[in-house]
């Protein structure tokens, strides 16, 4: 099979397309025909040594955490997926998705939801799955509660309004000038304009803050959370002195792979509730020059790479 690896850290050319032997699945778990695989910051940080559950003595790795595709064979004991399913799946750090063929637990797959096609779903599960559990596993968010989305023209960023709006919450947002009227469409209250605006003099008394962008964004943060509200960070850890002077809890946490979760995805996905953007496509490769575009420029929604043909 085909697939993009790294033998040593470093910029976009340290990606290599080779050819591998395809994998077997081992008990629970499932072999994926890969038809797309999303493009994700986590790929070039581990690409570039910056993420350290990736080191130097386990190179060479393939890239890639999220992929959609067909079953073509089921592991011992696997229940509920059987060759010939559409899936999509957040794939576990020890295996990659830029590649022809990958296997996964059948725990961390759910079916492809029937109202996208191959590359719209591989666009999905990081960024849903992690705009999930920051707003309900650790941000508690519930319905008609007041929230906070910072950089929300992005993959993660467009996932959580949607959610958070979903869940019947009061979704505000912070998103560059042309961004304004698509984070507004995807369901926010108001869009804030964060190079002509002060969000903090817009809003305050809010139950939630999702920071997806860290720095001085988060200092000026505690100020519009209520007493006893919530900020939870993807990028950084939370000044946790901050927090008990502003009398908030706070948190960092990391998206782990949940098939259960991503189900539930599938269904508000199908139900019209959530909707996808790709941004741009390229093919498996073009690894390199999408990584190079995802780290160098502004990218509105997801980038996703075509590894086969439906």
């Amino acid at each position: 099979m085909k697939a993009v690896r790294i033998h040593e850290f470093g910029g976009p050319d340290v990606l290599k397309l080779e050819e591998l032997a395809k994998p077997a699945p081992d008990p629970g778990e499932v072999l994926i025909e890969v038809r797309a695989a999303s493009v994700n910051p986590v790929d070039y940080k581990i690409r570039e040594g910056r993420y350290p559950p990736v080191k130097a003595d386990q190179l060479p790795v393939i890239l890639g955490r999220d992929v959609a595709g067909v079953v073509m064979k089921t592991g011992g004991g696997v229940a509920g997926l059987a060759a010939g399913d559409d899936v999509f799946a957040m794939l576990p750090p020890d295996r990659g998705g830029y590649a022809e063929w990958v296997t996964a637990p059948a725990s961390l797959c759910a079916r492809k939801p029937v109202s996208l096609g191959m590359i719209q779903a591989a666009s999905v599960p990081l960024a849903a799955l992690t705009a999930w559990q920051a707003l309900f596993t650790h941000g508690g968010l519930k319905a008609e509660q007041r929230m906070l989305v910072h950089g929300a023209s992005g993959g993660v960023g467009s996932f959580a309004v949607q959610l958070a709006r979903a869940r019947g919450a009061q979704v505000y947002a912070t998103a560059s000038t042309d961004n304004l009227a698509y984070v507004e469409s995807l369901g926010a209250a108001r869009a804030i304009d964060y190079r002509r605006e002060r969000f903090e003099d817009v809003v305050h008394d809010l139950d939630l803050v999702l920071d997806l962008v860290g720095g001085q964004v988060e200092a000026r943060s505690w100020q519009v959370l209520r007493a006893g509200g919530r900020l939870i960070s993807t990028v950084q850890q939370p000044d946790v002195s901050r927090a008990e002077q502003a009398g908030v809890t706070a948190a960092r946490f990391t998206c782990q792979p949940d098939g259960a979760q991503l189900a539930e995805i599938a269904r508000l996905i199908d139900e019209g509730q959530v909707s996808v953007r790709v941004d741009q496509v390229y093919m498996l490769e073009e690894a390199a020059e999408a990584e190079r575009h995802l780290e160098d420029e502004h990218v509105t929604g997801k980038l996703v790479l075509e590894v086969a043909r439906n």
